[in-house]
Parts: structure tokens; sequence; C-alpha cells
């Protein structure tokens, strides 16, 4: 693409954790290590350069009543954009954002389609609300609206009962999962309570966001199926005020809530300790502001995760699991450039010195 400034980026640029080079070439929008001839309008970019960072739960075109027009997705994308944001697995999302594929200056995004809830069991607004019988076909709808994701909210509030309940019977989980498989999609789940986590396990299941609920039942489960979870702990930090908010009218849940805040750190260090692959998410989109993912980062090392796997998290293992390239001969230029090692401190991620999205400069 001639229209694409020459880029050089020096300094140390992070092509996995131990391979550091020292420089970088962009031309024509995408990354070479050979230095290009005869180039024009060249410019420089000198730091510790990265993979553009992953938000592996976010919601654009969602807010915490449901979906928003165009113009606020387009404020939550550059949002997270300028945070050093590049690649986004919208979670489930009700709007469609189809359109920001146009655009080269806003991040790539992996969409899970709408989620798929019980009837009165979620928010109001969010999900497709439907009973056990129809989730095989709302599942295959998902999969093939979606990137090759499907989200299942697993549990939540049962009125009935006062606390957090499963949401799906163990058969219809496992048909709904064969047939997103069968679509060539994966499949997540919403789940903050213990009780929904054996059968999404046993049925299949890919993924598991929040997982707050893991205990030392599951956690070999969850290792042996190589199951992985995105434990959203800045989302997990709202549940004391979700509990007091809730306490006069469903006290059990607002316990519930209050004793999985409090183990939280544990248990996301006993995942990480058992082998279950750990992902960056935010869960952005909801109640929650956008542009937290080095947030996110600094709170998987406070709950023990080494700095160097929280890093990755969010840039060499999160893209290769979801299938996107990081500082690949060839691959499009998506990167951030920090002023200092953030393996040394994964705090400089709040602070972009440089943004680029498809070779250009856009932070």
């Amino acid at each position: 693409m001639s229209d694409h400034p020459v880029l050089h980026v020096k300094g140390r640029v992070l092509v996995g954790p131990d391979d550091v080079r020292d420089e970088l070439w962009i031309v024509g929008g995408r990354i070479s290590y050979e230095r290009p001839g005869g180039a024009r309008d060249l410019r420089t970019v000198e730091g510790w350069a990265l993979p553009g960072l992953v938000d592996a739960h976010c919601h654009v075109g969602l807010d915490a009543h449901g979906p928003v027009p165009a113009e606020v997705s387009e404020k939550q994308a550059l949002t997270d954009r300028d945070a050093g944001t590049l690649l986004v697995r919208d979670a489930g999302s009700p709007s469609d954002t189809r359109w920001i594929d146009d655009r080269d200056d806003l991040p790539k995004i992996i969409r899970a389609g709408r989620h798929i809830a019980r009837t009165r069991r979620y928010i109001r607004n969010y999900a497709h609300e439907i009973e056990p019988e129809d989730l095989v076909a709302y599942v295959a709808r998902e999969a093939r609206r979606g990137d090759g994701w499907v989200k299942l909210v697993g549990d939540w509030l049962d009125r009935g009962t006062g606390d957090l309940s499963a949401c799906w019977p163990h058969e219809a989980a496992r048909a709904a999962i064969a047939e997103a498989h069968r679509l060539g999609a994966r499949v997540t789940a919403h789940c903050f309570a213990e009780d929904s986590l054996r059968d999404l396990v046993e049925a299949g299941i890919d993924c598991i966001e929040h997982a707050t609920g893991l205990t030392e039942d599951t956690v070999p489960l969850f290792a042996e199926r190589g199951v992985a979870i995105v434990p959203t702990l800045v989302n997990i930090a709202t549940f004391p005020r979700l509990a007091a908010g809730g306490e006069a009218k469903f006290p059990q849940w607002s316990a519930h809530m209050r004793r999985l805040h409090e183990r939280r750190y544990d248990t996301v260090r006993a995942a990480y300790d058992a082998g279950i692959p750990v992902y960056v998410g935010t869960d952005a989109g909801g109640s929650l502001a956008h542009g937290l993912v080095a947030a996110e980062v600094a709170e998987l090392v406070t709950a023990g995760i080494p700095p160097v796997e929280a890093l990755s998290a969010t840039t060499w293992g999160a893209r290769r699991w979801l299938g996107r390239p990081g500082l690949d001969e060839g691959a499009p230029a998506d990167l951030v450039v920090y002023e200092g090692d953030p393996r040394a401190d994964v705090r400089v991620l709040a602070a972009p010195r440089r943004v680029v999205l498809n070779g250009r400069i856009v932070g």
C-alpha cells in the first residue's frame, strides 16, 4: 500500500518473552525484519515494542442498559485502542459492529455474537433469553454470526432460590457445544458460581469467563481438559458493591458474592499453578469503562502470576490462543511502544508511548 509511510521501530522489539530484537521495519503496513531499500517518507519510533495488546473479554457496542449507537461503539473502540488494545475478543454484544472491520484506525474484533441466557436470568436487553430446548438452535445461529466463538451465560441469580445457580442442564449444554464445534466455533460461558463449572467442562466447553467458582475439585478438571479462563479481576473488584446493593433482597446471593471476591486472587493463582491457561480480559462495556487492559495485567500479577506470564496473557500467548499473529514477518503491523521494559514492570503498560495499527501511528 503506497500510502503507508515506512516506519523504523528500534530499541528493543519483544517478538517473544525471550526473543528480543533491535529493530523492525514497517513497509506497506506490514512487519519486516529486513531493511527496505530506497525508503522514502521514513519515520522512526524508539522504545520497547510489544504486539498490540489483547482484551479477551470486552464488549464493544454495549453499556449497562443494552446496545448503544455506533458513535458510542466508536468511542469505546478508540478508548481501548489508545490504551494499547489492538485486538478484542468481544464476549457478547447485541449491537452490529461489523462496520468497525472497515476502519483501519480501530482495533480488530473477534466476535462471539450475542449472549445466550435463560429466560429472565441475565441483564435486561443483553442476551437472547431462551429455554434449554432452544439452546442448540441459538448456538448454531450465533456460531454462524460470530467470528469463531459463542457466548453462553452459564449461571446467574435465581430469584427462586435467592442465590447463583446453573442455567443449563448438562445434556442441553453438551448438545449445544457439540453443534458449535461442528460449525467450527469455540464456546465460552459467563460463570461466577461453583455448581455450573463441572457440567460445562464435561460438556466440552473451551473457556470460562470470570471462573470465580473454581475450587480444588474443579481446578484439576480444567487443567486436564485444557479449558482456559479469563478472570476479569477488574470486574470482580465490583462484587462488594454489587453485594451491598442486593443484600436486603437476596442476602444469600450477597454473602456468596463476597466469598467469591475474598478468594479471587487465590482462585486465579491456583488455576495458574495447575497449568490452566489464563488470559487478560476486562469485561469493559457493561458497567465497566473501556481502556482497563493495563489494570487487568497488574491484577494478575497481584494474584501471583509472574509478570512475564501476565504480559503473555495479553500479548504473545493471547494472540496465539486466538489464532492471530504477533510481531511476525509479514504480519499486519499492530504494535505498542513503551518507554521501559514491560517484563520488568507491567505498570508501564498504562502509558503507551506510541500505538501503531495497520502500519500507521494512531496514538
